[in-house]
Formats: structure tokens, sequence, C-alpha cells
């Protein structure tokens, strides 16, 4: 589905950006500590838009799979609670966003395991 591939690609833009500015505009800005958050929010983000390009693929070669379409929204939507809380909580300290990142690898979970049904 040409949706995924393009969202995914979207993303991985976003996500080189996003991790560029960690890794030259907040290296010497924030606390190491901080730093290692906000770079496994930018490792997750990159992962699952890979896999949402991916997603793209499989669901042209597996078009009657709703579970493939749904485990692909899960992954996007993976991104935003699970690395942008991590972005978040990196540089600022608003506490209540902590019990989103759970929410978001969830997520990433389940629809890892809705696109591996979808295949089979």
């Amino acid at each position: 589905m040409q949706t995924f591939v393009v969202l995914g690609c979207i993303l991985m833009a976003v996500a080189v950006a996003i991790g560029a500015f960690g890794a030259h505009a907040l290296k010497s800005k924030i606390e190491p500590d901080k730093l290692k958050v906000y770079e496994t929010g930018v490792q997750y983000h990159i992962i699952h838009a890979l896999g949402l390009i991916g997603v793209g693929l499989l669901a042209d070669r597996y078009p009657d799979s709703g579970m493939i379409v749904t485990g692909g929204w899960l992954l996007a939507v993976g991104i935003v609670l699970f690395s942008g809380s991590l972005y978040v909580l990196s540089l600022k300290r608003v506490r209540l966003l902590g019990p989103v990142t759970p929410l978001g690898g969830l997520s990433f979970m389940i629809g890892w395991v809705l696109i591996a049904i979808g295949v089979l």
C-alpha cells in the first residue's frame, strides 16, 4: 500500500533530521543520560519508519489482509507515542508523559504481531 511507503519515507526523513539535531545541537546542551533517552527515541523511530516501508510492500503482496494494515497503523502510532514521548521527556521535565512511552512500546509489539498474523 502506497500510503505506508510514503509515510515511512516521510518519517525516515523526520528521524534523520531529529537525529542530526540531537547529535549536533543537543550534545552539549543536555545531560548525557537525557541524550541517551533522546537517542533511544531516534533509534526506535528509524527502525519503525523502515518497518512502515516494509508494511507498504507487504500490504501490496497480501491485499486482503487487514491485519497488515492495522499493524502498520499501530507502528505509526507507536512512533508518535514511544519516540515522541522520549523526545519530550529528554528535553522537558514533563513527567506526565512517562506512562505514554510504554503505550507506544505496546503499540509496536501488537503492530508487529498483527503484521506477522496478516502474512500467515
